[in-house]
C-alpha cells in the first residue's frame, strides 16, 4: 500500500516552498511510517531551500518532528504501531568505529530509510536530514524514532527533534558546562536561548547572551541569562571579558556560525576555555586567524553535532523533566501554523520574529 498525503516541497534554490501530493511506500526492512503530529520550522530547512546544504532538489522539508508510528517493516523491533516518538537524524548503527568505543552521540553511520518517498509524478524527494516530516506522514528507518511519554504535547516534543536539542547539548554535551562556569551564547535565536537554558541548567555562575536584536536578548533573559550584550552598539570581546572577571568566559556557544561570530568567540574565552561552535556556517565561508594564537591560548575548541545528543538517551530524560515542570520547552513554540503556511514562517523567522514557528497537522 502506497500512502497519499500532503507535504511542503521546495523545488529549486531560493524558490518559495509548495504544499504537494505525497507518495509514502509501505516500510520494508528497518523502516517505520510515522504519522507527523507536529513539526517545527528550523533555520536548517531554509538552508535546504536556499541551497546551503545541497543541490539534491526537490527537497522534503521539515525535520523537527514528533508523531505516532502507524506502520513497521520486517525486523523491527524497537518500536511498533501506536508509539508516539520523536524523530531523530541520528540512529546510532551500533557497529561503526565510534559506537565500537562508546561514542554513540559520534555514530558515523546513522541510518535513514532505505526506500524514497515521491511526488505524484514519481519524482524522487530528498528528504531534509533524512526525515521529511512537513508531511502527513514520513518514511523513516525505525532507529529515527525515539519513544517518549506521550503527555508531552507534539509541538512541544518535537522541538528536541533538531533546535533545542542542539543548543542544550552543546552546553550540556559538547561545552560541559558544570557549576559555577562562565558562559557566553553568542547568537540567541532558538539554537542560542537553548543554550543559555542549558547554561542555567548546569549550574553556570554567569550567562552572557549576545545578539543584535534586542528582541532575542528579552527571550534568553527568560530562560536564565544574567547579562545581556547588545552586539551592534558595543565590543563584544571586551564586553564578554568585563562581565567574566576582565578574564573571558570558561565556555563561549557560538549559536550563529558566520568568521566574525567564530572570532568572537575565541577571543572571549578565558585561557584554556572552550569554543563550542553550533551555529552552521554555509559552504563558502573560510576563517583566516593567526596560528600562534590557537597555541597561546590553549583550551578546546569544538563542533557540536546535534548537541552530541544521543537521542535513546537524551529525549526521554528531557521530557520527563518538561513534565515535571523543570524544563520550560513550551516557551520555545512562538506560534502554531498549518502546512500551507510554511514559507510565511520563513519570513518571520529570517526576521527574527520567532523562536519557533510549529506546524500541527
Amino acid at each position: 500500500m502506497t500512502y497519499e498525503v500532503r507535504g511542503v516541497v521546495a523545488r529549486g534554490k531560493g524558490e518559495p516552498v509548495s504544499v504537494e501530493t505525497i507518495l509514502v511506500p509501505e516500510p520494508g526492512p528497518g523502516e517505520a511510517v510515522v504519522d507527523v503530529k507536529a513539526c517545527g520550522v528550523c533555520h536548517t530547512d531554509l538552508h535546504y531551500r536556499e541551497g546551503g546544504i545541497g543541490a539534491d532538489y526537490p527537497y522534503l522539508l521539515g525535520h523537527e518532528a514528533a508523531g505516532v508510528v502507524s506502520a513497521v517493516g520486517p525486523g523491527v523491533t524497537d518500536v511498533a504501531p501506536g508509539d508516539y516518538v520523536i524523530l531523530n537524524w541520528r540512529a546510532v548503527c551500533g557497529q561503526c568505529r565510534a559506537c565500537r568505543r562508546g561514542r554513540p552521540w559520534y555514530c558515523f553511520d546513522t541510518a535513514n530509510a532505505t526506500q524514497r518517498m515521491t511526488l505524484a509524478d514519481g519524482t524522487e524527494l530528498s528528504p531534509a536530514l533524512g526525515i521529511g516530516a512537513f508531511a502527513e506522514k514520513t518514511l523513516v528507518a525505525a532507529g529515527q524514532c525515539t519513544k517518549v511519554d506521550p503527555a508531552a504535547p507534539p509541538q512541544v516534543a518535537g522541538l528536541l527533534g533538531c533546535g533545542v536539542m542542539a543548543g542544550l547539548g552543546a552546553a550540556l554535551n559538547t561545552g560541559h558546562v558544570s557549576r559555577g562556569d562562565t558562559v557566553a551564547v553568542i547568537g540567541c535565536g532558538g539554537v542560542g536561548a537553548a543554550a543559555v537554558l542549558g547554561a542555567s541548567l548546569a549550574g553556570a555562575s554567569k550567562v552572557v547572551a549576545v545578539d543584535v536584536d534586542e528582541r532575542k536578548l528579552v527571550w534568553a533573559k527568560e530562560f536564565g541569562a544574567t547579562d545581556t550584550v547588545l552586539a551592534s552598539s558595543v565590543d563584544v570581546i571586551e564586553t564578554v571579558k568585563e562581565l567574566t572577571g576582565g578574564f573571558g568566559a570558561d565556555v563561549v556557544i557560538d549559536a550563529v556560525g558566520r568568521p566574525e561570530t567564530y572570532k568572537q568567540a575565541f577571543y572571549a574565552r578565558d585561557l584554556a576555555g572552550t569554543v563550542v561552535l553550533v551555529g552552521v556556517p554555509t559552504p563558502e565561508m573560510t576563517l583566516e586567524m593567526p596560528l600562534l594564537h590557537f597555541f597561546e591560548r590553549g583550551g578546546a575548541l569544538k563542533s557540536s553535532w546535534y548537541g552530541d545528543c544521543l537521542p535513546s538517551r537524551d529525549f526521554p530524560l528531557l521530557i520527563d523533566l518538561f513534565l515535571q515542570g523543570r524544563l520550560p520547552l513550551d516557551a520555545f513554540v512562538t506560534e502554531t501554523i498549518a502546512l500551507d503556511q510554511v514559507e510565511a514562517a520563513f519570513a518571520r523567522m529570517h526576521h527574527g520574529d520567532v523562536l519557533r514557528s510549529v506546524v500541527l497537522l
